[in-house]
């Protein structure tokens, strides 16, 4: 069995467990559906988030919110950090922190720091202080094992910033963070009834032709692209995991005609969504 430690006071939960080869499938399912997760990984393990493989070549962090996870292989010990948003809210707590966007439900995907050995150290002390504050039940333990998962996650932000900012795949200079944050934010509070660029530029209060431009004069996707991969996102989750039928699943992404975007799934995957439930196998494979 899986160590376990759980802290719970009224609607704020928050929980740590280790894993190893023998228990991997103890994190399959939704038992940590609702909570936001940062995993501890080290090398070698193979997962699938959503529809991309991973690969570990170095100690990585994962963050995670509603995605779906499984884990194909992975020997050494690895850790899952849960917690609700009542015990700690990225959203609210964003000032703080400045995660919600890169860390978590950002736009390009990439839910994921490697770590050298020197930070991997960092970060392994500070999930060690965690599970002796759960271990020890002291009353200032709510307290403090909040400024640890913060110290986690203003760590793995800047780590992330570092790793994926200014590369030959995603050029945004610092100046330029903030508007590309809340766009990835806005769209995943707002995908399913909003779909227009048009909408997004209202919230951030500029032109949806400057929000078009931005994103064009850094060579990234349109927004408009961005808006359509997060909504066919979702639409291959429901496909894929759940039972619901393909008009059902339109309505649930805010298309009052099922049709339309059968022709819009099949149109961008290359596969309707029926074939898509029934074929698909696996995603693309990322070595890390």
């Amino acid at each position: 069995m899986p160590q376990q430690l759980i802290f719970e006071d009224h609607y704020k939960r928050l929980g740590l467990e280790i894993f190893s080869e023998e228990n991997l499938e103890n994190i399959h399912g939704n038992q940590f559906r609702s909570d936001i997760k940062v995993f501890f990984f080290p090398p070698g393990y193979e997962l699938t988030i959503d529809f991309n493989h991973y690969i570990t070549q170095k100690p990585s962090l994962f963050f995670l919110t509603n995605q779906h996870l499984s884990i194909q292989k992975g020997k050494e010990k690895s850790v899952l950090l849960y917690y609700n948003r009542d015990f700690y809210c990225i959203q609210i707590h964003d000032k703080e922190v400045a995660c919600d966007g890169l860390l978590f439900h950002n736009v390009f995907e990439i839910p994921f720091v490697e770590l050298e050995d020197t930070e991997t150290k960092l970060i392994q002390d500070l999930f060690q202080n965690i599970k002796d504050e759960l271990e020890w039940k002291e009353a200032s333990a709510e307290e403090m094992i909040r400024t640890y998962v913060k110290q986690i996650i203003i760590r793995a932000t800047r780590k992330w910033k570092r790793q994926n900012l200014d590369n030959d795949l995603i050029k945004i200079p610092g100046s330029e963070l903030d508007i590309f944050r809340d766009f990835s934010r806005f769209l995943e509070i707002h995908f399913r009834e909003k779909h227009n660029v048009a909408d997004y530029a209202e919230l951030l209060h500029i032109a949806p032709k400057t929000l078009t431009h931005r994103f064009k004069s850094l060579h990234l996707d349109s927004p408009n692209q961005f808006i359509i991969n997060r909504i066919l996102l979702e639409a291959k989750r429901l496909l894929f995991y759940t039972d619901k039928p393909v008009k059902e699943i339109a309505y649930d992404l805010g298309y009052e005609d099922p049709a339309y975007f059968n022709r819009l799934f099949t149109n961008k995957t290359g596969s309707t969504p029926a074939n898509f439930k029934k074929n698909y196998i696996s995603g693309k494979k990322y070595n890390i």
